[in-house]
């Protein structure tokens, strides 16, 4: 489960970061803040003016093509997301929510930050091969 909290965090952070980019961005905002609400509502002013300063970052990043600014931002909410989730787990049904929500827009401003996405699901006995660049497979 560790590994799949993991995996949705920096999913999540990914999501929002790109959305910040696109039209969809108010919502992102919206679902943010509404999140940090719930469990720092003495905080959640404070984030949703922290999204909007990290939104003119994407923003500028992203005119500038530097992909490396615009990752490390993904890592900054990966870590505050982190840290949310710790403090009420429960909220991790509503982020599942929010990535589901913003995924489209986001994908819409391009491929998330810090990579390629890869998504693959296997059961039985089957086999799945994934690689961002060339790859070499021999069955002996």
């Amino acid at each position: 489960m560790e590994a799949e909290l993991a995996a949705l965090v920096h999913l999540a952070a990914s999501t929002v970061v790109g959305a910040m980019a696109t039209a969809g961005w108010e919502s992102a905002r919206r679902a943010m803040g509404e999140l940090w609400r719930r469990v720092h509502p003495e905080r959640a002013d404070t984030v949703v003016a922290e999204l909007e300063e990290a939104r003119a970052d994407v923003l500028a990043a992203r005119e500038r093509g530097d992909e490396r600014a615009e990752s490390e931002l993904v890592g900054e909410w990966q870590t505050r997301l982190r840290r949310l989730l710790a403090a009420d787990p429960e909220l991790v049904p509503e982020l599942r929510r929010i990535v589901d929500e913003l995924r489209p827009v986001a994908e819409q401003a391009g491929p998330p930050a810090g990579g390629i996405r890869l998504t693959a699901n296997a059961s039985g006995r089957s086999r799945v091969t994934m690689a961002g660049r060339d790859v070499n497979i021999t069955k002996g």
